[in-house]
């Protein structure tokens, strides 16, 4: 588990694989969460603060039409 130190995105944003989408700490180590594809963030289902665990979904990102998701 976690806690979302920063939001890098907005929605409508479009990105490319491997872009910064956010960050959380963990165990006093701070983590940048990628994106896993090339697309627009749709959802942005987190903020900062929250309190996050391994499988979350944080941010929704379609691409080409598919929804992929950022845990």
């Amino acid at each position: 588990s976690g806690v979302v130190t920063r939001v890098l995105v907005d929605l409508g944003d479009e990105g490319q694989i491997g872009d910064p989408l956010l960050v959380v700490e963990a165990m006093k180590m701070e983590h940048t969460v990628a994106s896993p594809s090339v697309g627009l963030v749709r959802e942005i289902r987190t903020r900062v603060s929250a309190q996050v665990q391994a499988g979350d979904m944080l941010v929704v990102i379609t691409a080409d039409g598919d929804e992929v998701s950022s845990e």
